[in-house]
């Protein structure tokens, strides 16, 4: 007989397809399974200061990011990202994780939880202590050459084009998701773009930008943990981004049970058990303190 956790209810969620639970409906659900694989994505990581694309209803938040096809193309679409991601990168390295990202660990280490597939790219989950993690969209604490594979550290990084930039200046408007700060359009094109230190080649980040593929390796390894799984949970992701809907459609299609909990409106609604309307911290914070 399974045994049932009490947890006080949390959330509404009126109107939406997926059949709306309490926390406690998921609480129940990670004791009946013994396998589940979570997928994370922008609402982990809006407690710790950094910006969501997208607000509850979809709708974009901020101008669409850079696509992979301008950033391979043209020299001055690499210098507007450097630009950016110049005033970006020192609020992103300072973000810590929050009580999501610490419950979230504290569910695993007491096997509540398996493997984390995140789709965010500010390295969270691994300072909160998450042994076991999958960086879907890369990380952006790391540059890769695109000529010579020369790898380096943001950190790094971020020296380099401060020495280049010192008499530089630029009026930042805002910052975005992913270390990506607003800037005037005039100021830009005066910012100076540090080659790599290997062989003078082009840099990126080494993410995944939108409109370009997934590595293969990691393909590989979120398919192999979607096999071992015995449910899926998705946790603060519209499931907008085509890879996490692929992601949940696949284990709907093995016959996985996939919940969610997430405020506001998802792509994948039909494929969900139940869904939580609840803020991430606050519920993943109740079920490690009820379950751990």
């Amino acid at each position: 007989m399974v045994a049932r956790i009490r947890i006080p209810e949390m959330g509404g969620g009126a109107g939406v397809v997926a059949p709306v639970a309490g926390v406690s409906a998921l609480g129940d659900f990670l004791v009946s399974h013994r396998r589940v694989l979570v997928l994370t994505g922008a609402g982990c990581s809006t407690g710790s200061g950094i910006p969501a694309y997208r607000d509850g209803a979809g709708r974009w938040l901020q101008r669409r990011p850079i696509l992979y096809p301008e950033f391979m193309a043209s020299a001055a679409t690499r210098r507007r990202y450097w630009a950016r991601s110049y005033f970006g990168w020192p609020a992103m390295s300072k973000a810590r994780p929050n009580a999501g990202h610490l419950a979230l660990s504290r569910l695993a280490r007491a096997g509540r939880v398996g493997r984390v597939i995140t789709q965010n790219v500010d390295g969270l989950h691994h300072q909160a202590g998450q042994r076991s993690v999958i960086d879907l969209h890369g990380r952006l604490d790391r540059v890769r050459c695109l000529d010579c594979g020369e790898i380096e550290a943001r950190d790094a990084l971020q020296l380099r084009l401060s020495r280049l930039n010192e008499d530089w200046h630029g009026r930042v408007l805002g910052f975005n998701a992913d270390g990506d700060a607003e800037l005037d359009a005039r100021d830009w094109p005066g910012f100076e773009v540090a080659p790599c230190e290997s062989c003078g080649g082009r840099l990126k980040p080494e993410v995944v930008f939108f409109g370009e593929s997934i590595p293969t390796a990691t393909r590989e390894r979120v398919a192999r943990e979607l096999a071992r799984a015995d449910a899926l949970l998705t946790v603060g992701s519209s499931l907008v981004v085509g890879s996490a809907f692929r992601l949940v459609r696949e284990a709907a299609d093995r016959g996985l049970p996939v919940v969610a909990l997430n405020r506001g409106r998802m792509r994948a609604e039909r494929w969900l058990r139940f869904k939580v309307d609840a803020d991430c911290m606050s519920a993943l914070q109740t079920l490690a303190d009820a379950m751990t």
